[in-house]
């Protein structure tokens, strides 16, 4: 009987247990934490987000995007859905293309994997850390908190560095350096962003929605969505949806600025016209009376003292100059971010294992025959969405379809 672990029962481990479960293997899911799937239960807010149906490499931050093209010809979303009804589990698509549980409960998402590894005879070794895995002639020993155990194959899906609080952990990487993989720097993603703005603590808890856009950069890079002020800078929708591209970016630069237009339904043209009517009809309106017509009272504030303006000033006596200053402002406020928010913060990490020295068809090393890597370790991060999650289910997919094929026809040839 072949003996396969598999370290990380995130989705992809535990995709790749059900996928690779048979008669003829013994199967150990290893789990640092207490159960499994912990980022699966925090996804969409606990409602579960739990994968998009555009699952295209454009939505997706890699330097090798065929690999992502490839892993999800191979295994679609199509492929998943069934996957799930198979198990009783079905799913709901909403009009942005991202997919939920029926139920809506990423509880309930969990407890049907649990039936499902339980009644396949997986063993689930929660609150159990592995610290070495060592190959031995052709067998990888494996010394964890319970002991030491052969193996002969190894599937390693520990996730990534975010999110320490709920098991991101290094040690993933350190085991491909040590089977000579190349590690791409790693990078917080869908996380938020800091800014030294002085005008914050007036902010701290104002939302608006708005257009986002990084500066000075060819490929126009816009998001949509909500921008939240936080005591250390932006967060919300909007920006969790650029920070991909900006802590990349910050890898090879001292800083990023972010070009917030808090208007979006006009431009520089027509909102000034809108301006000048008003102060047409309204001249003795102050300035803060004209700005909360479009933005938040506090915004509006710390808008004005931006730009050195008097909030209670008579519309009437504010000339073409200062109205061209003000509108600039809403349609492309900047703000200099120097650093993200952190690791800690961050839902996932971009950077990873180079994966031309993965096979694409199964998420086996080319350089160590046995030896897979899968989901989030991997070079590749998505958009916010449910893109991340359906990586790493096809990947667990593909790496539990070849470990099954591997050991029948080690059986076979015996």
């Amino acid at each position: 009987m072949s003996k396969i672990a598999i370290i990380g029962a995130g989705a992809s481990g535990i995709m790749a247990a059900l996928v690779a479960s048979n008669n003829d293997l013994e199967i150990d899911l290893y789990e640092k934490n207490n159960s499994i799937g912990k980022k699966i239960l925090i996804s969409g807010n606990g409602r579960c987000n739990i994968s998009n149906i555009n699952l295209k490499k454009e939505n997706y931050i890699t330097q090798n995007p065929d690999f992502v093209e490839n892993v999800f010809k191979r295994f679609d979303f199509n492929n998943f859905k069934k996957f799930c009804e198979n198990m009783g589990l079905y799913l709901r698509v909403e009009q942005d293309g991202k997919v939920y549980p029926f139920s809506n409960s990423a509880k309930s998402v969990i407890e049907i994997f649990k039936e499902n590894l339980k009644e396949k005879k997986v063993n689930i070794l929660t609150d159990t850390v592995v610290n070495e895995i060592i190959k031995k002639d052709n067998n990888f020993i494996i010394s964890s908190s319970i002991g030491i155990k052969k193996y002969d194959m190894v599937l390693v899906c520990v996730g990534s560095y975010a999110a320490e609080q709920l098991g991101g952990t290094l040690v993933g990487y350190d085991i491909a350096k040590k089977f000579n993989h190349k590690i791409i720097n790693i990078f917080p993603s869908l996380v938020q962003l800091e800014t030294n703005f002085k005008s914050l603590s007036i902010l701290n808890g104002v939302k608006m929605d708005a257009k986002v856009s990084i500066v000075g950069i060819r490929e126009k890079l816009k998001t949509n969505g909500d921008v939240l002020f936080t005591k250390y800078g932006l967060s919300g929708f909007a920006i969790l949806d650029i920070s991909p591209y900006v802590c990349k970016m910050l890898q090879n630069s001292d800083s990023v600025v972010l070009s917030v237009d808090f208007i979006k339904k006009y431009n520089r043209q027509e909102l000034l016209g809108i301006f000048q009517k008003i102060q047409k009809l309204h001249g003795h309106y102050s300035l803060i009376n004209l700005l909360v017509g479009f933005i938040n009272i506090k915004l509006s504030k710390a808008l004005l003292l931006e730009l050195n303006l008097n909030k209670d000033v008579k519309i009437k006596n504010i000339g073409l100059k200062d109205m061209r200053m003000i509108v600039n402002m809403l349609v492309d406020w900047r703000f200099e971010i120097k650093k993200s928010h952190g690791f800690k913060y961050a839902e996932v990490c971009g950077g990873g294992i180079d994966t031309t020295k993965i096979k694409d068809k199964t998420m086996e090393s080319k350089l160590v025959n046995n030896l897979y890597f899968a989901g989030e370790l991997l070079d590749v991060v998505g958009k916010r969405g449910g893109y991340n999650l359906a990586f790493a289910w096809s990947c667990g997919y593909l790496a539990g379809l070849s470990i099954k094929k591997k050991s029948a026809l080690k059986k076979r040839s015996f």
